[in-house]
């Protein structure tokens, strides 16, 4: 199939239909069945959901399966590229989610909490489908997404104590009260990320070992691929039914938590592309790093949040919102992609 022809898959295609069809399965079995909601709440423990751990953490683990660890010294021959990559993702991505966040949601603070999360982590599982539909650099967005996925099990709990408890006095805000030490967001993340990490990293060279990288490729990664869908969608269901009835009572709040991730989606691809091209970064490695910068892991997003504040919580209901905006946002960027291609790259 020629580059020009290049399709999301089916599942992956409709992936917003998809959510949405889980949104509104989970909100009606919420609503109208209501044992299913009081059986999926008695097995918890404090604020972990085991059936939504064990799907949460289903979600991370294929990503960390594909991730061509190998490919990492790519990224080191051209420093520069590579020190603009990281300066967006550690820093202006999620200060500039802090200021969509306080600008949109001041007087949310649980949604604010939500959004910060998705602003500390970069994507590193769907930003590989938006590069190879932008014709962008595949090695290099490997070696991007397999330092990303470093720096999230090393970095992501003290960010998410500066970013939510420690920064905002700093900048004129009211600091938002939140009881939750470094310890605790890092015991979510190594639970939810770290146990995926490992597994992925194990499987991915255990397979390997006995079949080769060919058949990784081919075979088994296409084969474990739906498992992150499939994983998200169940989520979703279980999520969206045991808060069925507050989503009814509040539908415009899914309003105000998208409006502020489309300005990010937007501002921040256009501002990497252009910024990448004064550099003199070729299209195929701007491409790589525009779409590294501009999509997020909603998933680890959320993991943590239900996690640290509970299924329940505005935070985890915010930080469902993201996949939901995202596929669509990054899908026409994609086509924005191929625009600045023709006008920029003749």
């Amino acid at each position: 199939m020629s580059p020009s022809k290049k399709r999301l898959a089916f599942l992956d295609r409709y992936l917003t239909l998809w959510i949405f069809l889980a949104m509104v399965l989970g909100i009606m079995a919420g609503n109208l069945i209501p044992q299913i909601p009081n059986t999926l709440q008695s097995y918890s423990s404090g604020t972990t959901n085991i059936p939504l751990a064990i799907g949460l953490m289903l979600m991370m683990f294929p990503p960390f399966v594909k991730v061509r660890w190998n490919k990492l010294g790519t990224l080191f021959q051209q420093p520069k590229f590579l020190f603009f990559s990281l300066l967006q993702t550690l820093v202006i991505s999620p200060l500039f989610m802090m200021a969509l966040a306080y600008i949109f949601l001041p007087n949310s603070p649980s949604y604010l909490q939500g959004l910060l999360m998705i602003g500390l982590a970069p994507c590193i599982a769907m930003v590989i489908v938006w590069n190879e539909l932008a014709e962008g650099n595949r090695d290099y967005a490997a070696g991007l997404v397999a330092i990303n996925s470093l720096l999230q099990v090393v970095l992501f709990s003290p960010y998410a104590y500066l970013f939510l408890t420690v920064l905002p006095p700093y900048f004129g805000m009211e600091s938002v009260a939140v009881n939750i030490t470094i310890a605790e967001i890092a015991k979510t993340v190594g639970i939810y990320l770290g146990i995926p990490f490992l597994a992925g990293v194990l499987v991915r060279y255990a397979v390997i070992a006995l079949k080769g990288e060919t058949w990784l490729n081919t075979q088994f990664i296409p084969r474990i691929s739906p498992i992150t869908l499939m994983a998200l969608l169940f989520t979703i269901v279980v999520m969206f039914s045991l808060k069925g009835a507050m989503i009814v009572d509040i539908p415009m709040d899914v309003i105000k938590v998208a409006l502020p991730l489309v300005i990010y989606f937007v501002v921040m691809f256009f501002v990497s592309f252009f910024i990448g091209k004064k550099i003199n970064a070729p299209y195929d490695i701007n491409t790589a790093i525009a779409f590294t910068a501009t999509g997020n892991n909603f998933e680890l997003a959320l993991a943590v949040a239900i996690g640290v504040f509970g299924i329940n919580s505005g935070q985890a209901f915010a930080a469902v919102i993201g996949p939901l905006v995202e596929v669509p946002a990054l899908i026409l960027l994609v086509q924005a992609a191929f625009y600045l291609r023709n006008k920029l790259y003749p």
